[in-house]
């Protein structure tokens, strides 16, 4: 069907079923934000691809809201469909919601499936329902009835993540936990965020692009542990260590009635904002609402997990340079890649070091103005073909068992214009103040943003998206709670406390003309000071000489940069041979 057949067969459905409207979220049972296929209704019935959207139906109208990362996206892959464009000013808002409540009549009813939307998201819907007298449906599931034939979830064997990177065995992670768990009067905890629940036993699966994680829940008790999975994917030697950590295995789907069979004066400890509606309504215990202890827990990297992620740097900047190489000699050779032979060069580079897994994320390959469509992905026979000329810009990862990667670097690729000096060397300039800053213990995201804007900021030029994220260790991108960010959300409310993995990525956009991003992940470390922090660079890429402007540099800043070069080059190097290495050593070349 075309996306305007299943419009009007979901309007069909909604009329039968008496519904007014329907907002379909992008979500899955576990509130994650990359979706395995079966969940992603979204994408299905509206055709945008982005990660982050919402489509609302009404009998009248087909809307998508979603935030500025993906205007220019979403005007492209809605075009020709009836689908409206909602450009949200606040991507942590819900606007969609607003709309509905100020067009639809009194009485109408909203259809929701409760397993996609967190107890705190339909909270937060029924309460600006409320006031316009709008009833809120969300035990209903319309997309059930017209997506037939969904992808099933994977049913393959679970991975073990060995000690010898986690740093900590399985009964550590459950102490931990468990002393949390105390700490809040819990005599449960809910685990349902994938990532969490991955970190918790030390296990990885494949069942979502890029995000190496497994479908399932867990509760953890205060002697025992309960797995819910289908049973076929844990294999002997899992079941070992899960005899010998009492954690009991149960059917995924058996999470519902596990929790209603728990005694009304059992507390258990819940996130609201990452627990579905349907799951925590099924709860009979005592709630008790707090965040996500594992959550925590695995933002704070431990001594093993750096270590490694320090050497997975080092693989990442020698296939970096393998990559980036071959495109000059393409250029060089009088050949023309598309965009898609860059993304293509990059996962063949990187699966040359050992312990590659895969992609951390779908590779943004940006020639020209598509540089400007922040989380733009390019599609054989749709993409651009580069020509040595104008700017590259090209945001990667990989995931390896020992760490995951996420780099940003801009090219120029022939004649150089000031302004496009100008916008580089202003991102840089913020980079460098956010990587060099010293900040008091206590700090939080939105504080620490303010350093990588203030060069642009000056000239009248800014961004639309947060200035970095928290990134897991083998384990998904995008990681919570911490990140730096101008909003006032979790990400720039969330302390940034030593051992955090953040990304430190400002940048520049002219629709219709260029992008610029720069990109290098920063851990959280003591500072010489007492009670100071600051951050230790770990990625390892030289950047682009042609679009610095020197005269727009401090001496600090040209010392900073001169220094990262170096140690680029003495840590890179020893993986590189012959004219490889002399082309990286001019890379890596004083400023």
């Amino acid at each position: 069907m075309t996306v305007d057949q299943k419009l009007s067969a979901l309007r069909a459905i909604m009329k039968k079923n008496n519904m007014d409207a329907i907002i379909i979220p992008t979500g899955d049972p576990h509130q994650s934000e990359y979706i395995a296929a079966c969940w992603q209704e979204r994408i299905w019935i509206s055709g945008f691809t982005g990660s982050a959207g919402w489509v609302v139906v009404t009998s009248d109208h087909a809307g998508l809201w979603t935030d500025s990362r993906y205007f220019l996206q979403a005007e492209m892959e809605l075009k020709g469909t009836s689908f409206v464009l909602h450009k949200m000013v606040n991507q942590f808002g819900a606007q969609y919601v607003d709309y509905l409540a100020e067009n639809l009549p009194s009485g109408s009813t909203v259809s929701i499936n409760g397993l996609l939307f967190s107890r705190s998201a339909v909270e937060s819907i029924k309460k600006t329902f409320s006031v316009y007298n709008i009833n809120l449906n969300h035990r209903s599931d319309l997309m059930a009835e017209l997506w037939k034939n969904r992808p099933l979830v994977s049913d393959s064997e679970i991975e073990i993540h060995d000690t010898k990177y986690t740093g900590k065995e399985v009964s550590e992670k459950l102490d931990a936990v468990r002393a949390g768990m105390t700490a809040a009067g819990a005599d449960y905890h809910l685990i349902t965020a994938l990532d969490d629940l991955a970190w918790t036993f030390n296990i990885r699966g494949r069942d979502v692009d890029f995000n190496p994680v497994v479908t399932g829940y867990a509760v953890i008790g205060r002697e025992a542990s309960h797995f819910f999975v289908s049973p076929g994917r844990v294999g002997s030697k899992l079941k070992s260590v899960f005899n010998k950590n009492k954690v009991k295995i149960h059917a995924y789907d058996d999470l519902i009635s596990f929790l209603n069979n728990l005694k009304e004066k059992e507390t258990i400890l819940v996130d609201p904002a990452i627990c579905s509606q349907a799951v925590y309504e099924a709860i009979n215990g005592t709630v008790i609402s707090g965040g996500s202890i594992p959550k925590s827990l695995k933002a704070i990297k431990n001594k093993t997990e750096i270590s490694h992620i320090r050497n997975a740097m080092k693989k990442d900047g020698a296939a970096l340079a393998h990559a980036f190489q071959w495109l000059e000699q393409q250029f060089h050779d009088g050949r023309t890649p598309t965009e898609v032979d860059v993304v293509q060069k990059l996962a063949q580079c990187r699966s040359n070091q050992k312990l590659y897994q895969g992609e951390s994320f779908s590779a943004i390959v940006g020639y020209r103005d598509n540089g400007a469509i922040i989380h733009y992905h390019p599609e054989a026979g749709k993409c651009k073909t580069i020509h040595p000329e104008g700017i590259l810009l090209v945001d990667s990862g990989g995931q390896y068992t020992d760490g995951t990667t996420d780099i940003t670097r801009t090219f120029t690729l022939g004649h150089t214009t000031e302004e496009h000096k100008r916008s580089y060397t202003l991102v840089l300039k913020g980079m460098i103040a956010l990587t060099l800053a010293r900040f008091p213990e206590g700090t939080t995201g939105m504080q620490l943003d303010t350093f990588a804007r203030q060069f642009l900021w000056s000239e009248g030029m800014n961004y639309g998206h947060g200035t970095g994220h928290g990134v897991g260790y083998f384990l998904n991108v995008h990681e919570p709670p911490q990140g730096f960010t101008p909003a006032l959300s979790e990400r720039g409310k969330t302390v940034h406390t030593a051992g955090m993995l953040t990304s430190n990525e400002p940048g520049f956009y002219k629709e219709g003309e260029y992008g610029i991003r720069i990109e290098n992940l920063v851990v959280t470390t003591p500072s010489g000071i007492p009670g100071f922090l600051e951050f230790e660079t770990v990625t390892l890429y030289p950047f682009e000489h042609a679009l610095i402007d020197k005269s727009r540099l401090t001496k600090d800043e040209i010392r900073w940069i001169n220094q990262y070069h170096a140690r680029v080059y003495a840590t890179v190097s020893p993986l590189l041979k012959g004219d490889l290495r002399a082309w990286f050593k001019n890379k890596c070349r004083k400023v």
